[in-house]
């Protein structure tokens, strides 16, 4: 029987609540006959922004609440930015379709300067993220970075405050928030490499409800799907969430996909990488690949400077 409504679970920050509306509109737009509403949950990550997420369970924390609210039937879907989204989903829970990619790149943010390249040495620049800390670092070696947390619109706050001299942010976020004229450059993935999913949106739902996935599966992008599982599968191997400076980011070029990975120690010189290209079909098995290359290099002993 084909469902007549949907729930979306949605954090309440101002950016998931739009890329949650921007699903609603894809659904309604494929199924006119589709009742849609969004279920607002406040999750422990946004209710903790004093403290640093890996000091409280890492970016699980903001999919959890979603999550216990499809395994209690408040909602059918819960839309995530798949940067976000563990490793390894609670059982009865899958993620079918992975939206099409925005700019997966990060974006420099200032008003007073053009490019990373242009800070004053002593410049202070804002993320929370370790992935981009350390590779800022060594871009960078004579500039401060300094913690940031909170949602685009506090981040953006905080930096028009003279907080920072610059800031560091993901430029998908910035762009479906209209906030696209505040990128002052973008840094090319060789500089800094994206996190797993950067960009992507995923839609989980429930492992049994073949109705609810056939009603989203129009919105799954192939090539996303097989760059983003090939980057979550280098994740899972090398057992790297937000806790760890971890990066792994797949393109598809004529059918070719081509994953690059990155760990870095805290140092900022200590930098492994590897890089695999096969056939999408194969995407798992190249982010394994990847993984156990990152792991013969030695990452373990680097990501356990983390632990």
């Amino acid at each position: 029987m084909t469902k007549r409504h949907l729930t979306i679970a949605t954090r309440e920050s101002p950016l998931a609540l739009a890329q949650a509306e921007s699903i609603k509109d894809l659904l309604q737009k494929h199924h006119p006959h589709l009742s849609v509403d969004l279920l607002g949950i406040t999750t422990q990550a946004d209710k903790r922004l004093d403290v640093l997420l890996t000091e409280i369970g890492g970016k699980g924390l903001f999919v959890k609440e979603l999550e216990e609210a499809l395994l209690d039937g408040r909602a059918d879907i819960a839309v995530h930015s798949m940067k976000d989204v563990p490793m390894e989903l609670p059982p009865g829970l899958c993620l079918p379709v992975i939206g099409e990619r925005e700019d997966p790149r990060d974006a420099f943010v200032s008003n007073e300067y053009a490019s990373l390249m242009q800070l004053p040495s002593g410049a202070s620049i804002g993320t929370s993220s370790l992935r981009r800390q350390t590779q800022m670092s060594v871009l960078r070696n004579d500039i401060i970075l300094k913690t940031l947390r909170g949602n685009i619109n506090t981040r953006l706050q905080r930096l028009d405050n003279g907080d920072y001299d610059a800031i560091i942010l993901a430029a998908a976020g910035l762009k479906r928030m209209d906030f696209g004229n505040r990128i002052r450059a973008y840094l090319s993935v060789e500089q800094s490499l994206p996190s797993a999913g950067q960009g992507a949106l995923g839609i989980e739902c429930r492992e049994d409800d073949e109705a609810t996935k056939a009603l989203i599966a129009p919105l799954d992008h192939a090539i996303t799907n097989s760059c983003v599982t090939a980057e979550r599968a280098l994740c899972r191997r090398i057992g790297g969430g937000c806790k760890v400076p971890v990066a792994a980011f797949a393109q598809m070029h004529r059918g070719v996909l081509l994953l690059r990975g990155l760990v870095a120690g805290q140092d900022g010189i200590h930098i492994l990488r590897a890089q695999l290209e096969g056939e999408a079909k194969n995407a798992e098995s190249i982010g394994t690949r990847v993984g156990e290359e990152l792991l013969q290099q030695g990452a373990e002993k680097i990501l356990k400077e983390f632990q």
